[in-house]
């Protein structure tokens, strides 16, 4: 995921090597978490299953061999383009210890950010009612919600 310019300064001037040591030696060019090989298009089930076509089997949202049921409909089956992202596990920018970093797909990193996204829509949210608050006139709002007469 590209670095938002207002945010470039969070991160260290080394970040590209940090990542890249991190998404392809570490990892290996996988997923850490479902194992989800970089720039390959994937089939899927939608609900994390997927066809790992190297070891020629089905695996789970976290990378385990699954079964699949032989009846299931080839309708389900989706692909996806993955591209590996370095990941902060404890969201903070500036620490990159290489045990605070994980290589994650967008899947795994969506689902472990996924609080973290919650609270931002929140805080957001939050400040945009208390800046109409603090700027919006009452009586101009409250004339707006009468009907006309």
């Amino acid at each position: 995921m590209p670095i938002r310019p207002e945010n470039r300064w969070l991160y260290p001037i080394d970040w590209p090597q940090i990542s890249d040591h991190i998404r392809f030696v570490r990892a290996g060019g996988r997923c850490e978490q479902c194992g989800r090989p970089h720039k390959r298009r994937v089939a899927h089930l939608g609900d994390g299953r997927w066809w790992d076509i190297e070891a020629r089997c089905w695996r789970s949202g976290r990378g385990r061999k699954v079964k699949v049921a032989a009846d299931f409909s080839l309708d389900l089956v989706r692909t996806t383009y993955v591209v590996l992202a370095c990941a902060h596990l404890d969201h903070d920018p500036g620490n990159c210890r290489p045990a605070n970093l994980a290589a994650l797909c967008q899947r795994c990193h969506i689902l472990y950010d996924a609080e973290e996204h919650r609270w931002q829509r929140w805080w957001n949210a939050f400040r945009f009612r208390a800046l109409r608050d603090l700027y919006e006139d009452p009586i101009a709002a409250r004339h707006k919600l009468q009907p006309r007469q």
